[in-house]
């Protein structure tokens, strides 16, 4: 089982120095690759330049979205600045979309939430012509650049029920999945209704698995852990926000790596660690947790 690591662009206080120091240490270490994640009406810096910037600044880790909420955005627009990202990237970039669940970020940004699911699965053909150098418009020149890697970056799904799963299915390479405990049934649900979409589309290759969770090491790490994901949920209502919040548990070392047995018992391929903190002694204090799996 591979670990990532996600840049901790939702902490507040998370500035330049911040990103760019956990960027060049993550790519110094043992982790597979170096994630973002997007929101629209929150406090964080925004997806796309925060992944260009830890483009810039490493060499080895893959660089992924997880992930870009498609239907708010623009195919074209997208495809353009993920191909750019891409050459940034020199061919590391990795690109999970979804439809999200926070209607507030489509009224903000003037999208539609309506047919989200179905504009998602338009939306990536289109993507996946302008990759392969086809004009966006019959008349028009074809938007550049090519993507570094032939056929442009490899797309994940971001999705946990059946339906969105079996769409996915026809398109994605992977899963990026998230989990709040996170839970070894709702891990195994997710992970077997991938593959047994991705075999009922015919795909010969199973789908990357990978899954996402929120952790805190340190002092106070319980409280900063509850702090932090209901702060991240308030979109839904404080009571909601936190009573989700309680069902996170990975605060600690213990709870960790006891986290991380439970995504490799249920087959996870790949954990990208989300964090509670920008302080750089938390990416060493993660280091020492995560030594018994790398």
């Amino acid at each position: 089982m591979k670990l990532g690591m996600t840049l901790p662009t939702m902490v507040p206080e998370a500035g330049r120095d911040a990103l760019l120091g956990w960027s060049r240490a993550v790519d110094a270490g043992p982790f597979s690759s170096l994630a973002v994640g997007e929101r629209i009406s929150f406090g964080n810096a925004e997806a796309l330049v925060s992944l260009s910037a830890a483009a810039a600044v490493t060499e080895r880790v893959r660089i992924v979205a997880t992930c870009f909420v498609l239907p708010l955005h623009t195919a074209t627009w997208l495809a353009k600045q993920a191909a750019s990202l891409d050459r940034l990237a020199a061919g590391r970039f990795t690109m999970a979309v979804g439809v999200g669940g926070r209607e507030e970020d489509y009224r903000v940004v003037g999208a539609p939430f309506e047919r989200r699911h179905a504009r998602m699965d338009e939306q990536v053909a289109e993507l996946r012509r302008i990759w392969s150098g086809e004009p966006a418009l019959p008349d028009s020149a074809p938007v550049g650049p090519p993507p570094h890697q032939h056929g442009g970056p490899p797309l994940w799904i971001a999705a946990a029920g059946e339906r969105p799963l079996r769409r996915a299915a026809r398109w994605a390479e992977g899963l990026a999945g998230f989990s709040l405990g996170p839970g070894a049934e709702e891990m195994d649900r997710v992970f077997r209704s991938a593959e047994q979409a991705w075999r009922d589309a015919g795909r010969e290759k199973p789908p990357h698995l990978a899954t996402s969770f929120w952790y805190a090491l340190g002092d106070g790490a319980e409280s900063r852990l509850g702090e932090y994901a209901a702060r991240y949920l308030t979109v839904f209502g404080e009571g909601p926000a936190r009573a989700l919040a309680s069902q996170c548990r990975a605060a600690g070392q213990a709870a960790l790596r006891e986290s991380l047995t439970v995504a490799r018992d249920a087959g996870a391929d790949e954990v990208i660690l989300v964090p509670t903190s920008a302080d750089p002694d938390e990416l060493e204090r993660t280091l020492d947790a995560i030594a018994p799996f790398v």
